[in-house]
């Protein structure tokens, strides 16, 4: 389907003032780019200022990205391929740094801490890849035990206590003994979920998620990642646990955002486009944002 001959696209608010475009490109690149970011009412759990990130010369990624991720919620970072969403992963914990600007986490500046304090800021994370990267020679039991031994002094009844209590919660008591090789797609992803959650992270972090799983079992990830989301907020705060759990996951899946998300970051091009709660972020004027959140074929963004 293409745009008919009297069909056309104009910016919102057209004459507005906003940031000058990343060396390279002109406003006309960024014309969509209204940079709207809608309050959560929440502290951010990670923010991104004015980063910019490039793989040489012709590869650059992050072009100026400002994003908060806030506690509390569940975050959703969308965008066409190509356009940063999982460069941003690695920058919050530390596997990259930007070329110029800050990463936050919890108000700390990543580039500058220094390699005992990447170490520690790190527990702070769970993380959950597309595959689920768990260990092929170890059963599912030890794959989750595998942080606990690894970043912590617990004994091994303690260690025991809080894997059985993370496979319940994923509902994988029942494979603990199996190896990965004997799992499907999705009991791999509630296995390396299990994996994020024993450190008791104050994020966790999916990319993509929904990875090489039908949409039945997407949906039922989604549904977990919610309920188990739900479960930490209702645990109270102390100095063990200072933050709200803040989840963000980087997709491309409208259906899961729509039925998971409390807030929604929208990349293009290496900065934001619009941010803000679900439900106002559905209801945007922007073609662009319109567009990519419906998956319609006919808006500004082509195959270009």
């Amino acid at each position: 389907m293409s745009m008919t001959d009297d069909q056309s696209w104009s910016a919102i608010s057209p004459g507005e003032a906003r940031p000058a475009p990343p060396d390279g490109a002109t406003d006309k690149d960024y014309e969509w780019h209204t940079y709207n970011v809608a309050p959560s009412g929440r502290p951010d759990a990670v923010e991104f200022i004015d980063v910019y990130k490039s793989f040489g010369r012709n590869a650059r990624i992050l072009r100026g990205l400002n994003m908060g991720l806030p506690e509390g919620m569940i975050s959703m970072i969308l965008g066409p391929s190509g356009t940063g969403k999982s460069v941003c992963i690695k920058h919050m914990v530390g596997l990259l740094f930007p070329d110029n600007g800050d990463v936050l986490v919890h108000g700390e500046a990543v580039a500058h801490m220094s390699e005992d304090e990447l170490l520690k800021m790190r527990t702070k994370f769970g993380l959950l890849f597309q595959d689920g990267a768990l260990f092929g020679s170890m059963n599912i039991f030890d794959n989750v035990a595998f942080p606990l031994k690894r970043h912590t002094d617990k004994s091994e009844d303690e260690i025991e206590e809080i894997v059985w209590t993370n496979l319940e919660q994923v509902g994988m008591q029942h494979a603990a003994w199996k190896l990965p090789s004997e799992l499907s797609g999705g009991m791999k992803k509630r296995a390396g979920f299990a994996r994020a959650l024993v450190l008791d992270p104050s994020i966790v972090l999916f990319d993509e998620p929904d990875s090489g799983l039908d949409p039945v079992r997407t949906s039922l990830l989604g549904n977990l990642v919610k309920e188990i989301h739900e479960v930490q907020l209702q645990t109270a705060i102390d100095e063990r646990r200072p933050h709200l759990p803040c989840y963000t996951l980087i997709t491309h899946n409208i259906a899961l955002a729509r039925n998971v998300a409390d807030y929604l970051c929208v990349l293009w091009k290496g900065r934001i486009v619009e941010a803000g709660p679900k439900e106002e972020m559905l209801e945007s004027e922007n073609p662009f944002i319109r567009q990519f959140l419906a998956g319609k074929s006919v808006g500004p963004l082509t195959m270009d």
